[in-house]
């Protein structure tokens, strides 16, 4: 047995297409292309991916559609201190208390002190985070900035970004 001996089994290659060669080859007249439009003329083979056939593309159509939106943004009610100055409360002050003087809309979501603003005088706050100056504000006015731990979803309140 030799090399030029040895066939492919049956069924393992078949024939090319010859098209356009005839009625009967089966493939005669418009070659397997169909009738009319575009990919039976020639030339058709390159068309981008996005390509709409002439319609305006989605992206041009809608424009608001485009960017990133991150769904695990976590987003904080914020409160400046000049706010905080203003409010005229004895005792600690809780997002309830803030809530109720209208300096935030739901006292269920997060809530961020600013450092926006002076501070006159000590405050007891407990708020889910406090930007750096916000915190240094109130404690050199002899306040107490106390953070509480967020839901699962966000990040811990505790903690100061370090990036």
């Amino acid at each position: 047995m030799e090399l030029s001996n040895l066939h492919p089994p049956a069924g393992a290659f078949t024939d090319r297409k010859r098209v356009g060669r005839g009625h009967g080859s089966g493939k005669g007249k418009t070659a397997g292309r169909g009738t009319k439009g575009q990919k039976a003329r020639s030339g058709h083979h390159y068309m981008a991916r996005h390509f709409m056939g002439g319609q305006t593309p989605i992206q041009q159509q809608l424009p608001y559609k485009r960017g990133f939106k991150n769904h695990f943004r976590v987003e904080y009610q914020t409160v400046d201190l000049d706010q905080l100055n203003a409010l005229e409360v004895d005792g600690p002050i809780t997002i309830e208390v803030l809530a109720a003087a209208g300096l935030v809309r739901d006292a269920d979501k997060l809530v961020k002190v600013l450092g926006d603003g002076e501070i006159t005088r000590a405050i007891d706050i407990t708020v889910h985070r406090f930007s750096a100056s916000a915190r240094q504000a109130i404690e050199a006015a002899g306040g107490q900035a106390t953070a509480l731990v967020a839901s699962a979803g966000a990040e811990t309140a505790g903690e100061e970004a370090s990036h």
